[in-house]
């Protein structure tokens, strides 16, 4: 046996050490799974969107949402086919281990996890201006409001992943409703005029009332666009506990996309125009303020509380899934995906938790998302370049579900995620940096240590060992 193969079977029975690192499965049809990827997304609808305003003002905004929804369609198509042909509780790390290689994997699941350790942290915050502005009990924005989502969450999901679906899909499920009275409340105080009221910068190459900050602000608004579809990608992570995951997986994640499609759509388009480009870049709450004041605005602020909640609670369970497969395939500590009696993986429900709560109480909502955004592009990048690699490489491989369009469709998909890596960089290339540098120690512990200690029998590791197999042979 080699060092780079060498199992945890040296230290205990493979048996005994997967029995500790396992999943429930079962407990997801596609109708749950499709709930499951609109939660990770819809506190993007909420909050966060509108400071892509400030960037490139509506039109610049508007194109930049064009071009990141015609990516993730291509990219969610594209993850159909790769999660119905190896779907495991990794998702895009189990795709480019079988593509790319150990490094590859775990390059995308490094990414992946960044992605969804920051984002409940920038979600955190963003509920807490959510809070402070109901004025409850004289409740303010605060880290203790950030202390008290991640304990209860967190503990929700100790309980298991059929329950904890259930009551995101229930909370998702009251964030459209109020996402439906918004659209239709915002439409009575539609003025095409709110759209171009930001000043045009004339120094700017290509400005107009349309593009306020010229064509450059399209590239600047990318990461904000980026934040109607963050994590939608997640779906494939609950594979192991989804029934029949080859056919409701796919289906799951292709029918969250063509929801989150019409309600990027809506959002950006009124409550814009409600409000006006310049007011709405700068607020904490903008479907509440486009909305001003009166009942509908107050039910849409406790909806959208209720919305920011649906993701921060889905994203919870997106980076514990992330760090539940790294850990038992030996990527990370194997301590980590250690599940308790109800087959919910406690230690990496808890540590990514505190880390997400540490980050969240610098209040920096926009940095944060910043930050995951980078984190997300970068696995995208890795994923489609996965799912190339892979028609090319193995043209035979079983595919239940095959992307429209083939590699096109992913080529796009990529072309726009190296894009979008760059753009980070333009709005805050500190945050930008930092979270390039956590990338990088994440890889400098892979080369130094883990990757002499992956686990042979994981199921992700034997995806790859099924597949030098079947090269062999042939």
């Amino acid at each position: 046996m080699t060092t780079a193969s060498r199992t945890a079977q040296t230290v205990e029975d493979t048996d005994d050490y997967l029995a500790k690192r396992t999943l429930r499965t079962g407990t997801a049809g596609w109708v749950l799974l499709a709930g499951l990827g609109v939660s990770y997304v819809i506190s993007g609808d909420y909050s966060g969107w509108n400071f892509g305003l400030a960037q490139g003002g509506f039109g610049g905004l508007l194109i930049a949402t064009v071009l990141i929804a015609g990516m993730y369609l291509a990219m969610v198509l594209g993850m159909a086919e790769l999660s119905a042909a190896l779907p495991a509780a990794g998702g895009g790390y189990t795709f480019a281990r079988r593509a790319l290689g150990p490094w590859g994997g775990f390059a995308t699941g490094a990414a992946v996890l960044i992605e969804y350790a920051i984002a409940p942290a920038a979600i955190a915050t963003f509920i807490g201006g959510y809070v402070e502005s109901l004025h409850l009990f004289g409740i303010t924005d605060g880290w203790w409001v950030y202390l008290a989502v991640y304990a209860l969450f967190i503990g929700i999901h100790l309980a298991g992943a059929g329950e904890a679906l259930k009551v995101m899909c229930a909370i998702t499920v009251v964030a459209l409703v109020g996402l439906a009275i918004f659209a239709v409340v915002a439409w009575g105080k539609f003025d095409l005029a709110n759209l171009t009221d930001i000043p045009v910068d004339p120094n700017a190459v290509g400005s107009s009332s349309f593009l306020p900050f010229g064509a450059f602000g399209i590239w600047a608004a990318v990461p904000f666009a980026i934040w109607f579809f963050l994590a939608v990608e997640g779906v494939p992570l609950a594979a192991e506990e989804a029934r029949d995951p080859e056919k409701n997986v796919p289906r799951g994640i292709i029918a969250a996309m063509l929801v989150l499609l019409v309600t990027a759509g809506a959002v950006l388009v009124l409550s814009t125009g409600a409000l006006g480009a310049d007011k709405l870049s700068q607020s904490g709450n903008p479907l509440v303020e486009a909305l001003g004041s009166g009942t509908a605005a107050t039910v849409v602020n406790y909806i959208g509380l209720a919305g920011l909640i649906a993701s921060f609670f889905s994203i919870v369970y997106a980076y514990s899934r992330q760090t539940f497969a790294l850990s038992r395939a030996g990527y990370l500590p194997t301590g980590l995906s250690v599940t308790n009696a109800r087959k919910a993986p406690v230690p990496a429900l808890i540590v990514p938790g505190i880390i997400g709560f540490g980050l969240s109480l610098t209040g920096e909502g926009a940095m944060l998302l910043n930050m995951a955004v980078f984190g997300a592009a970068v696995s995208y990048v890795l994923m489609m370049v996965s799912h190339i690699v892979l028609r090319v490489r193995e043209p035979g491989m079983r595919r239940p579900y095959r992307t429209p369009g083939g590699i096109v469709t992913t080529g796009f998909a990529l072309v726009i995620a190296c894009v979008a890596v760059v753009a980070t960089f333009l709005v805050d290339p500190v945050a930008a940096g930092w979270t390039l540098a956590a990338f990088c120690a994440f890889m400098l512990y892979f080369g130094l240590y883990s990757r002499h200690r992956l686990v042979a029998s994981s199921p992700d590791e034997e995806f790859a060992v099924l597949a030098r197999a079947e090269k062999e042979l042939e």
